[in-house]
């Protein structure tokens, strides 16, 4: 049913004159220069600014990205969160903003894939457009894949949270730097021990953070699905969007014949990292939400694989 009011008891005044109502004024004189070449450019000004900066650009910009993956959906797209950033000199007073988010467009609108070679390029090119010897792109994503019950083989999706980091400088070349943080189920080793039937279990979140050796190549292996596997395949068991009867039979019983600790999860994540050649270092972290306590289990180790070479 559609209303249709009988009368209006509020006379308005027009729009222009609301605004006036509200604080709105008359533009003012325009003295000031028009034309782009005869603004001035603070920015650019050439003094002693006193100290080099690490770091100057802008972050938490959203923008839609296109992602692939080796498992299906093996193209999607999603939203990335970035953050651009060069060194600048103390004799530059600041950088271009306009430009990084002018090459995010470009490479956007040219079909680019988010991917560590096309990041690399983009890094590569955007300390060119700055006239700055390096430069760091990092962007931050939903990953999302297919996940089926283990009996009933009904499928829905999964996320994990990924991020990468690439940095350039023209005299050292690129860093690679990625995570995935993905949610797992852990049964806890003690209960299932003391207790005369049951044990208590919780939700875990693995986090990883891995340094990506520079030849790596992605179109032989996915990066996100080896750290994925390697986070889940050691867990007490996955999680699954949708569970019929026969799967929560199989996930409860697969739990219960696998207790795993915090430090359990950390030392076997950490066993499956240190096997990827791919993989120069990484740091493995796990948080469990405590079924049965007041707080939460944690657990971390950090390897460089460098220290474990024979000299």
């Amino acid at each position: 049913m559609t209303y249709t009011p009988t009368s209006l008891t509020v006379n308005l005044p027009n729009k222009e004159e609301r605004h006036q109502l509200f604080g709105s004024v008359a533009p003012g004189p325009r003295t000031k220069p028009e034309e782009k070449d005869k603004m001035a450019d603070l920015q650019n000004t050439k003094k002693d600014f006193l100290f080099d900066l690490d770091e100057v650009g802008i972050s938490n910009v959203k923008h839609p990205i296109t992602v692939k993956s080796h498992i299906e959906p093996l193209t999607q797209s999603t939203i990335g969160t970035f953050s651009f950033t060069s060194s600048i000199k103390k004799t530059n007073k600041g950088t271009n903003m306009s430009r990084f988010m002018e090459q995010l467009n470009a490479y956007y609108h040219n079909g680019s894939v988010t991917s560590l070679s096309t990041l690399k390029q983009f890094t590569k090119d955007l300390a060119t457009r700055l006239n700055q010897e390096d430069a760091e792109v990092q962007i931050s994503f939903p990953w999302f894949y297919e996940r089926t019950g283990p009996k009933s083989n009904i499928a829905g999706m999964n996320h994990a949270d990924v991020s990468i980091t690439v940095s350039y400088d023209n005299k050292n070349g690129f860093d690679i730097y990625a995570t995935l943080s993905a949610s797992i189920t852990t049964l806890c080793p003690c209960s299932k021990e003391i207790s005369e039937y049951s044990a208590h279990n919780q939700r875990g979140l693995v986090s990883m953070e891995v340094s990506i050796a520079d030849d790596f190549d992605e179109e032989k292996t996915d990066w996100k699905l080896m750290l994925l596997e390697a986070a889940e395949s050691n867990a007490s068991a996955r999680l699954h969007p949708v569970l019929k009867r026969t799967d929560e039979k199989t996930i409860t019983e697969q739990a219960y014949e696998n207790p795993r600790f915090v430090e359990d999860i950390v030392r076997l994540v950490a066993a499956d990292l240190f096997e990827m050649p791919f993989v120069t270092k990484f740091k493995v972290a796990c948080r469990n939400e405590e079924s049965i306590h007041m707080h939460d289990a944690i657990a971390s180790v950090t390897i460089d694989k460098a220290d474990y070479i024979s000299q």
